[in-house]
């Protein structure tokens, strides 16, 4: 990637290895999810979307980042973010039915405790929303955005 002027900036290598992470990372959590058998449910499926749409939409920036293409993957990582959170919610939620159901008397820490280590997983959704989170940081003041910025080289 270079400046407008032609020039190579510092920050590129950067955004290259943020965005290579991005994409990686959506892979091995695509593969992950797959592995376990993630979509028995209907909102078992959305990470599986989401993840399949991000190393497609991360190559498209990497080979022309645009403004139409920058903006898109930071919708993206921002539905990634939403995505992981809600999955916290569902997990937690899930674990905590399960829990109860097993122990009425339950409550206070020794309920969260038990939820948070549960059957399912109730923190494995934040790396969904650490990646959206990584893929943002990629777009912050991303030189394609800038005004009157031409098409960038991906080299």
């Amino acid at each position: 990637m270079t400046a407008p002027d032609g020039v190579h900036t510092t920050l590129d290598p950067i955004r290259r290895l943020l965005l290579a992470l991005v994409a990686i990372g959506a892979a091995g959590l695509l593969t992950e999810l797959l592995l376990l058998e993630h979509y028995e449910s209907i909102w078992q499926w959305a990470p599986l979307v989401l993840l399949g749409l991000v190393p497609a939409l991360a190559l498209a920036v990497w080979r022309r980042p645009s403004p139409r293409s920058i903006m898109s993957f930071r919708l993206l990582m921002a539905v990634c973010v939403v995505a992981g959170l809600a999955g916290f919610a569902l997990h937690f939620k899930g674990n905590m039915e399960f829990e109860l159901e097993r122990d009425p008397a339950l409550s206070g820490i020794v309920l969260a405790w038990k939820v948070l280590r549960g059957a399912t997983p109730a923190l494995a959704p934040g790396a969904l929303a650490q990646l959206g989170l990584l893929g943002l940081v990629f777009t912050y003041r991303h030189p394609a955005l800038r005004r009157g910025s031409p098409h960038m080289d991906p080299t």
